[in-house]
């Protein structure tokens, strides 16, 4: 399978037109689709749904739908590992991948990030949202660099640094609820209250454990995967987002207020990489400023 087809197999997939895809590539029709025809028989399968006279509209099949995806993360690995070599050994510029949940640890690496601009302004960086299970996954494709976790840490397959920051857990909720008039939320203030959890959440241990039900007991109304998404469900009334602090704006004319859990949840982070990493220049200069500060360890 070569690279070039796969580029053709994605702009096919973009255009959902082999005419249209042919002439953003610059190739004859008939060139195109005989490229795609052969990627078909070396794989054994069809990728592509023709359209039929009265429609040129081209879709995928289960088997082109995964291969789109596959293709688009060896790409991007392709280019990231093209800009890593290529890069001159005189000036440091390249670009960092992090990987990381919804938190406001994110401001350490924003301060890190800032501090080294002034020094190498050619240094870009990407953050891809996502819970653990997401960032590690990218991790292992090698698609990002750099990955922020909650709790502990599989010394085996990474190395870490430890965040100087906890999270803490607490429920937000509309200002005229009437859990907002508390200062804190105990287990028993949730057990028949409709509750929008994070999808990690969904079946961990540790919130059971806090809340003392298990969550077929409980009133989850709703997961979400980010908290954004969950304020509005929480603004328009539909329950209370267990969540993190810091993270959505409950400030000035917000309708939203935040409370913590009692007894208090806290979560410690760390930033890792994959053992036996090699780092580009960017990365490398990005790790010594991250610990460069306070409390690094």
């Amino acid at each position: 399978m070569e690279l070039r087809v796969l580029q053709y197999f994605l702009a096919i997939a973009r255009e959902q037109s082999i005419v249209r895809a042919a002439e953003s590539l610059h190739l004859s029709q008939p060139t195109l689709s005989t490229q795609i025809k052969a990627l078909e028989e070396e794989l054994g399968k069809q990728l592509l749904i023709r359209g039929t006279k009265g429609s040129r509209k081209i879709s995928l099949t289960e088997e082109g739908m995964i291969l789109r995806k596959r293709a688009e993360e060896i790409m991007n690995l392709v280019q990231k590992t093209e800009n890593e070599i290529t890069l001159s050994d005189q000036v440091v510029v390249g670009d960092v991948y992090i990987g990381t949940g919804e938190t406001d640890a994110v401001r350490l690496v924003a301060k890190a990030a800032r501090s080294l601009y002034k020094t190498y302004p050619g240094i870009h960086y990407h953050i891809s949202s996502g819970n653990a299970e997401f960032v590690q996954e990218q991790l292992e494709k090698g698609l990002i660099d750099f990955g922020i976790i909650f709790g502990s840490v599989d010394s085996t397959k990474y190395n870490s640094v430890k965040i100087p920051h906890k999270d803490v857990w607490g429920v937000l909720m509309r200002r005229d609820s009437p859990l907002a008039e508390k200062e804190s939320i105990t287990p028993e203030d949730l057990w028949d209250k409709p509750l929008i959890i994070s999808q990690q959440e969904n079946g961990n241990k540790e919130l059971t454990e806090w809340i003392r039900r298990g969550l077929s007991e409980l009133e989850i109304v709703a997961t979400y995967n980010l908290i954004f998404n969950a304020s509005l469900m929480v603004e328009e009334g539909l329950g209370y987002a267990v969540c993190f602090d810091k993270i959505i704006n409950t400030s000035g004319n917000s309708n939203l207020c935040f409370r913590p859990l009692s007894p208090k949840r806290e979560d410690d982070m760390s930033i890792i990489w994959k053992k036996y990493q090699v780092f580009s220049k960017a990365c490398e200069k990005f790790m010594m400023k991250l610990k460069e500060i306070p409390d690094m360890a």
